[in-house]
């Protein structure tokens, strides 16, 4: 048996994984991001003494503890050395978590972890190299080549979403411009969608929020290109175009064998997948050799929760 972790902005979740990657027990509590980050931690410490309680395990046939957290880890010490959506800064999670429950703690980026959830229950078990990207509120990124995670020297690689694909190009929120993340996050779709509604408000797509710019989500331009909708349709190419041009670049350094993508968009499926196969196929670099398999992830939710649980593999 194995205890998961997913550390996030709004939840704690926990899962109690055996050893076929199978959750078995789970359960979380809100973050509340905001508090010192000893009680953070202290927090994972007790839903794992919860989910141990609730699903009559004994600490005694837990092998260890996974931790997936949002930011910069330090894996050797078990730290989480920097997060930008949670008071955490070089906040000892393997050593408070210990104080609770001893047993071996391992602490990685949460992007990695569910990279890793997939590479060994997911989309991605029968690769040894594989990607996933995840769109959210911004664009994770998690490597994992001969079935490891890869994050440089330092525990800070993988940010794949703030590679430039247009120079001088729309602010993003590390600093820089142009970064993939403007462009091809969650956000990024929100925010092209509410523009083209703005400069189009008789629109069909606006027509199906009520002309409510608060209403616009993620889904918005999707649903209003199923229904018909010009403008939608326009934003949505405009948008996988923007996507594919990260994924083309990704492909062209690392080719792995399968590459999934994560997240609510990715919900979209074909009308996703489609269109951006189609780019692909037509810009990667090598184009006379065996392909990337590009497809949506399994795991869902739980993709966090079982790649932590594997970090100790």
């Amino acid at each position: 048996m194995y205890l998961g972790v997913d550390l996030g902005g709004t939840n704690i979740a926990v899962g109690l994984v055996d050893d076929n990657l199978n959750i078995i027990q789970k359960d979380s509590v809100p973050t509340n991001a905001h508090r010192k980050d000893t009680e953070i931690v202290q927090d994972i410490a007790k839903l794992c003494v919860k989910v141990l309680s609730d699903s009559n395990t004994p600490v005694s046939s837990v092998k260890w503890i996974g931790v997936g957290m949002p930011g910069t880890p330090d894996t050797k010490e078990g730290k989480c050395i920097y997060t930008n959506n949670i008071n955490m800064r070089n906040t000892p999670i393997r050593k408070i978590i210990q104080q609770i429950i001893p047993l071996p703690v391992y602490v990685e980026n949460d992007a990695n972890c569910a990279a890793l959830g997939e590479a060994y229950a997911g989309a991605t078990k029968n690769a040894e190299h594989s990607l996933m990207i995840t769109i959210g509120t911004g664009i994770g990124g998690g490597i994992i080549i001969n079935k490891k995670i890869y994050s440089g020297f330092n525990n800070a690689g993988g940010e794949l979403g703030h590679m430039v694909i247009s120079f001088d190009g729309i602010k993003c929120t590390c600093g820089r411009n142009g970064c993939w993340e403007a462009y091809g996050s969650a956000t990024a779709l929100i925010n092209q969608t509410k523009q083209a509604a703005l400069k189009n408000p008789d629109s069909l797509m606006f027509q199906m929020v009520d002309k409510s710019i608060d209403s616009i989500g993620g889904k918005t331009a999707f649903d209003g290109m199923r229904a018909g909708c010009p403008i939608a349709a326009a934003v949505v190419e405009r948008y996988i175009f923007y996507f594919a041009t990260g994924l083309i670049n990704i492909i062209n350094i690392f080719q792995p064998e399968t590459l999934v993508i994560g997240g609510g968009v990715s919900k979209e499926g074909d009308y996703l997948l489609n269109p951006l196969k189609e780019i692909i196929n037509k810009e990667v670099y090598s184009r006379d050799v065996a392909q990337t398999q590009v497809r949506t992830a399994m795991l869902g939710n739980d993709a966090g929760i079982i790649g932590a649980a594997a970090l100790g593999f």
